[in-house]
């Protein structure tokens, strides 16, 4: 059986620092968003109809393999609450790894808009997120998608039954990841490094 954590947010929230935070405290196999994203944009070009139909077959299969061969998961996301389909993705996914026996654990990021975009130009970010090197374009999507999109559930509003919400503006990744590890009760691993972030 495999878990699979999913940490969501609007973009510039801290998802990755939170989810390599996870990782390296529980030793789960780690899948950010922008792992499909930009190696789909690098073969097919930005936002091509390859490119769409590459990025969601990456994160198909990824999936199956980690359940297949019960490899617990952190994945970044964002979602659009906005969106019907969403919702119906998100639950696909947990159904998927639940019917293997495992948990399915949906962390929620929020943080103010003057935060992310501040985060938005961290050196981190830039190193691992080619696409965001380009600092004019990536705020403006930020502001561009907080109009267009519901990017955090609405007071109260809960998906899941795994559903934790974290206001992160002013705490660091190390407080989000043990808050979360303590509320489902998360055990590590006994993994050797190189199995559960060999390169990274």
């Amino acid at each position: 059986m495999a878990n699979l954590i999913i940490v969501c947010g609007p973009q510039a929230v801290g998802k990755m620092t939170v989810a390599e935070s996870l990782r390296d405290k529980l030793k789960y196999n780690m899948m950010m968003n922008h792992d499909s994203i930009e190696l789909s944009d690098r073969i097919f070009g930005f936002a091509t109809p390859a490119q769409r139909e590459l990025n969601e077959d990456i994160r198909e299969k990824v999936f199956s393999l980690a359940v297949k061969h019960n490899v617990d998961l952190i994945f970044t996301y964002v979602c659009a609450f906005n969106e019907p389909e969403e919702r119906e993705y998100l639950t696909s996914l947990q159904r998927q790894f639940e019917e293997s026996g495992g948990r399915f654990i949906f962390v929620e990021l929020s943080a103010n808009l003057e935060i992310r975009l501040a985060r938005n130009e961290t050196p981190h970010r830039m190193e691992r997120k080619a696409s965001k090197r380009d600092v004019a374009w990536s705020r403006a999507d930020i502001l561009r998608s907080d109009q267009q999109y519901k990017l955090n559930s609405d007071e109260g509003e809960t998906w899941f039954e795994n559903h934790l919400k974290i206001d992160n503006t002013n705490l660091d990744p190390d407080e989000v990841a043990d808050r979360v590890i303590s509320t489902f009760d998360l055990k590590a691993n006994d993994k050797e490094e190189k199995e559960y972030r060999f390169g990274v």
